[in-house]
């Protein structure tokens, strides 16, 4: 029989404080996009050592957004991952351009720069690297594709808060990077995400768009004398809120310990995993800052769904990260694509389970854990 949530897949870092940072927003006549949101992107804008941050209600938001304020749309093409996430590919379907998939290195997950560049055609107009599980993708090699090429570069950072490579972090090596607060991330709003850049001019383009292309959000328009808005194109409603920015802001200053804590957990897995048969593990890269948003085992694909469930029902949460994007039927169907088409993806996507990683977790919990996936390894072996 299962023991539900004996280690549970994950526990937010949320304490006491957070609690009553957003207790303090709800008791004020304020709880939409105002100073409370501003202060928090100010915060991330500094600790990503990027000119500007956009709160957003999402990372696929960001991206969507991003798209559009980049005039990608109908007739263009936009390179990615069919390791990721479905929202990688499903905002490149939204405002109507062609997703394009490149395969990913079979050791890392990363998009591969050589199959990246092989995809790029006359109507490819930007690249979205996933910087898979935390690790950053080579930035350096993307970002000078798209140099070549004339490409946007719009980096999904949702893994990848506090990763850097080779000296380097988010928007170093391109226009923009989008990351999420979604309740399992690094840091939550429960729901929420945001866009850094060094580009001001898209950074504003961004602040209309996610506010139904309005020239004045609310606190311009109710703070003092009230202010008339125009509304300059057809925006969305994609603002990140008060009461997401108050929640997520103290685990913003905190997070140099809370990583600390992931990484620990993350090293303490490694280190167990290096002896146990049946199982593989993803390459760490050399230079490279990890997030440490999820650790990841590879098993035999036979073996992988009992595998699974036999974690499940010792009480262990688990996830799939990912089942391959042109896999998907949607992708099958309007985009002809095929079992076979991106065996390194298609080789992760059958292996991949991920195990329980937050800060919190404890020797005890993750012994439970390396104990489990032992046992029956060596029972499907």
């Amino acid at each position: 029989m299962s023991q539900l949530n004996k280690v549970p897949f994950f526990r937010s870092a949320v304490d006491e404080s957070d609690v009553e940072r957003v207790s303090s927003v709800l008791r004020t006549n304020f709880l939409t996009t105002g100073q409370v949101t501003a202060d928090f992107e100010s915060k991330l804008a500094d600790y990503t050592n990027t000119g500007f941050a956009v709160g957003t209600m999402s990372c696929t938001s960001s991206m969507h957004l991003c798209l559009i304020a980049m005039g990608v749309g109908p007739g263009d093409e936009v390179v990615t991952t069919p390791m990721s996430f479905v929202a990688t590919a499903n905002v490149i379907f939204h405002v109507g351009a062609r997703p394009v998939f490149a395969d990913v290195d079979l050791d890392t997950g990363n998009l591969a720069p050589e199959q990246v560049e092989a995809a790029v055609t006359e109507r490819t107009k930007a690249i979205i690297p996933v910087h898979l599980y935390g690790q950053m993708c080579d930035m350096e090699a993307i970002g000078e594709i798209a140099g070549n090429y004339n490409l946007h570069v719009i980096e999904d950072a949702a893994h990848a808060l506090e990763a850097r490579r080779n000296d380097y972090g988010l928007g170093s090596h391109s226009n923009a990077a989008c990351l999420s607060f979604y309740a399992t991330k690094n840091i939550t709003s429960g729901e929420g995400g945001a866009v850094v850049t060094n580009d001001e001019s898209l950074a504003d383009r961004l602040r209309t768009l996610r506010l139904h292309g309005m020239s004045a959000d609310a606190a311009d328009r109710y703070t003092g004398l009230y202010r008339h808005y125009d509304v300059v194109n057809a925006g969305w409603k994609a603002n990140m809120n008060n009461i997401q920015a108050a929640l997520a802001i103290g685990q913003l200053e905190r997070i140099a310990q809370l990583h600390r804590l992931r990484i620990n957990a993350y090293n303490f897995y490694h280190e167990s995993f290096a002896k146990v048969q049946g199982i593989a593990l993803m390459r760490r890269i050399d230079n490279l800052r990890h997030a440490a948003h999820l650790f990841t085992i590879r098993v035999d694909p036979d073996v992988r769904d009992a595998f699974l469930h036999g974690l499940q029902e010792r009480g262990i949460g688990v996830a799939v990260n990912f089942r391959p994007i042109h896999l998907m039927s949607h992708y099958e169907s309007n985009y002809g694509c095929f079992e076979g088409q991106y065996p390194n993806a298609e080789a992760i996507g059958s292996s991949t389970i991920s195990l329980p990683l937050f800060p919190g977790i404890t020797i005890d919990e993750q012994q439970q854990v390396i104990d489990a996936v032992a046992d029956i390894a060596a029972e499907l072996g």
